[in-house]
């Protein structure tokens, strides 16, 4: 299943004009349906993409962007200006289908793979690298998470919607 663009897409994708100039180096981890890929080229940079979902892999190669398949950093190789990471953030719900938690579900208390990624992300930044996440208020604790690794970071951007408040941040 390919995470189709939602809110939290649309959201973090209107930022991307605001940081992405010619030739910077971009990362898209998690790239799902390519949409941050593919807005992170048209604007001028230099795009790898990367999802642990073959099936997100296999499609957006056929768009035309270079992508690897990779569970987080496992199989990133170098640093970038920019990473751009949509990830899963909400808590663990027993009544989800399975083929969906894989883009949803960031583990039991939704902040776990947001936690692996940001202690493996300092070392894929280029010397003035940022990154660019978006997360919902049900994803725990993420301010404190990043203030305990010593990241510098500012809301860009916010969203209601039914049940969450989308947000997104720029990393330093």
């Amino acid at each position: 299943m390919i995470y189709e663009p939602a809110e939290d897409s649309f959201l973090l994708k209107k930022q991307l004009k605001n940081f992405i100039k010619k030739d910077m180096k971009v990362l898209d981890l998690g790239t799902g349906s390519g949409i941050q890929a593919l807005e992170a080229k048209a604007l001028g940079a230099n795009v790898l993409a990367s999802d642990i979902n073959p099936a997100c892999v296999k499609h957006t190669n056929n768009l035309g962007i270079k992508t690897i398949q990779s569970n987080l950093f496992e199989n990133i190789k170098g640093k970038f200006d920019l990473i751009i990471f949509n990830p899963p953030y909400l808590p663990e719900d027993p009544l989800e289908p399975e083929d969906s938690k894989l883009s949803t579900t960031g583990g039991k208390k939704g902040n776990e793979i947001l936690i692996k990624f940001l202690k493996q992300a300092k070392n894929h930044l280029n010397k003035n690298g940022k990154i660019l996440i978006v997360f919902s208020s049900l994803t725990p604790n993420v301010d404190k998470l990043l203030k305990e690794l010593n990241y510098k970071f500012k809301k860009l951007d916010q969203e209601k919607i039914d049940f969450e408040t989308l947000y997104v941040y720029l990393i330093e």
